[in-house]
């Protein structure tokens, strides 16, 4: 039996808090699931969420998929009622997915408190409905509901569901940790009794973590090393509480760790684009730090690393990034040393290495700006410049000298508050004043400055303020606050940058984010052009 990915995002993942996918959605992450390569993909539960019923319905003729199997979800048919005549049943049925998943009890606790019956009808429950599928021609997985906490509670119960499941022609069992309380260890010995004690090989169950300890990845793993062939997984380990877990992790653990052949080839390099997906489908903003797919996954601060990367990448990173479709970064900071800024200017295309005195004085300027409170992580843009400007060489024109500026705030009687700037600029010999509204001193200063200089750089008129990000630092030696102000800006070709300003006063930490991302944004020919 190969290897079985069950993705399980469109179902357990949706219960997230603050995710609500639409149809739209749920059939855009199908397809980017399919590309990843996964061989399952659990849709929903259909005829009990009508949203998922639709999906089905459309993903017939909708959802070509390349790699995957399209699973139903739902439930074992009600105790007292049969089989045929369950109204749950029959929506599973008329879903015409190739595959379903029941959901059953497999605690005893649960069945007798929460089902509110017995456990010899329990089983029949269970034996009733997989023969059903079975019978109507579909391929049957049987999540085992609280199977861990049963299974310590009462075994010889918790493994009779197991038994009933596969005797009725269930193609997999899972075992689910529905509370999200297991190690990695105690996974692994209840693995290995349930096989003694049922007479299956392991290659009949599968794995569902729930992450409560954040072992959900740890789990899983430990459940395929201990002979899992099928293992349960979402998208970015979305789920309720603190989630399930993670696909991307589990899948990158299992063939580049283990060597096990998890996907089909070409595929794990989709890795970071389909997480990113359907994050963005989601509406969550990526996990910079999530392991393999986040932007700092392979990210170095400390200068040491720097120093080792230099010489051999492989001497700080696990894997080689792009595998997984990631890259490599170098952070630019106070714990930076003259090998991260040679290795962060190269990545900008600056050759700091054949100039030591430049890479010197930027490695000087670099840690004696950000003990001021200056931090270049995420300001690429602005550490080019700086590097621009002790290079050898390099163009360091800036596109206009400042004579002043001066903004104040309004507030009218009518309650409205309006910013206004005035900005006094010298610009090719010109000398340029300037005044603007805006909805704040930030915004007018930046409209008053762009007014100022469109009629000398045209291409101003595409740059646009993206993102204005605040952060209030500690003053050092009993001053007052420091005010650090980053700044997105993207222009009309989709191109991007980030530029960083700091200073006591939140207006002057702005005008010098704001100077940076016009003067990067326009070309050293447009700035020197007459």
């Amino acid at each position: 039996m190969t290897f079985q990915v069950y993705d399980t995002t469109l179902r357990d993942g949706a219960q997230r808090e603050g995710i609500s996918y639409s149809v739209v959605d749920k059939l855009a992450v199908a397809r980017l699931l399919d590309e990843f390569g996964v061989g399952f993909i659990e849709g929903g539960w259909p005829g009990a969420m009508p949203k998922d019923t639709e999906f089905f319905a459309r993903a017939r003729s909708e959802l070509p998929l390349k790699h995957a199997v399209l699973v139903a979800f739902g439930a074992t048919r009600k105790a007292g009622i049969a089989v045929a005549d369950d109204r749950q049943v029959r929506a599973l049925l008329d879903a015409e997915t190739p595959a379903v998943c029941l959901v059953a009890k497999s605690d005893i606790r649960h069945v007798e408190r929460a089902l509110r019956t017995s456990g010899a009808e329990n089983l029949a429950m269970v034996h009733d409905t997989v023969a059903h599928f079975v019978a109507e021609g579909r391929r049957v997985f049987l999540d085992c509901e609280h199977f861990f906490d049963g299974y310590r509670h009462d075994p010889a119960y918790t493994a009779s569901v197991v038994s009933t499941a596969i005797e009725a022609g269930a193609e997999v069992v899972v075992m689910c940790d529905t509370n999200g309380g297991m190690l990695p260890s105690r996974v692994t010995a209840a693995i290995g009794e349930l096989v003694e004690r049922v007479g299956v090989g392991p290659e009949r169950l599968g794995i569902h973590c729930q992450n409560d300890t954040s072992c959900a990845v740890a789990n899983t793993v430990a459940a395929v090393e201990a002979g899992v062939k099928h293992f349960q997984c979402t998208a970015n380990g979305y789920g309720e509480r603190p989630g399930n877990a993670d696909l991307f992790a589990v899948v990158a653990n299992l063939q580049l760790k283990l060597g096990l052949p998890v996907l089909p080839d070409g595929c794990l390099e989709q890795m970071v684009r389909v997480s990113h997906a359907i994050a963005e489908i989601a509406n969550i903003a990526p996990d910079t730090h999530q392991a393999y797919v986040g932007a700092a996954a392979f990210a170095h601060k400390a200068g040491l690393h720097a120093s080792a990367i230099k010489v051999d990448p492989v001497l700080y990173n696990h894997i080689e990034p792009s595998i997984v479709g990631n890259d490599m970064r170098i952070l630019v900071t106070e714990m930076a040393g003259r090998a991260s800024i040679e290795l962060k200017s190269r990545e900008l295309g600056l050759d700091l290495a054949g100039h030591p005195e430049a890479l010197s004085e930027v490695t000087r300027r670099v840690k004696d700006m950000e003990a001021h409170g200056w931090s270049f992580e995420a300001a690429d843009a602005s550490f080019e410049l700086l590097v621009r400007s002790e290079l050898p060489g390099e163009s360091t024109a800036r596109p206009f000298a400042l004579e002043s500026y001066r903004v104040q705030v309004e507030h009218r009687e009518d309650g409205a508050v309006v910013s206004e700037a005035t900005v006094k600029v010298r610009v090719r010999g010109e000398r340029v004043i300037a005044t603007a509204e805006g909805n704040g001193p930030v915004n007018a200063l930046d409209e008053a400055l762009r007014v100022a200089l469109r009629r000398h750089y045209p291409a101003l008129a595409h740059f646009e303020l993206a993102d204005y990000k605040v952060r209030i630092l500690e003053g050092s030696h009993g001053s007052g606050a420091i005010t650090r102000v980053l700044v997105e800006t993207v222009d009309g070709s989709g191109r991007d940058w980030t530029t960083v300003g700091v200073h006591e006063n939140v207006v002057e930490a702005s005008w010098h984010a704001l100077v940076d991302a016009l003067t990067y944004g326009l070309s050293p020919a447009q700035i020197a052009a007459r």
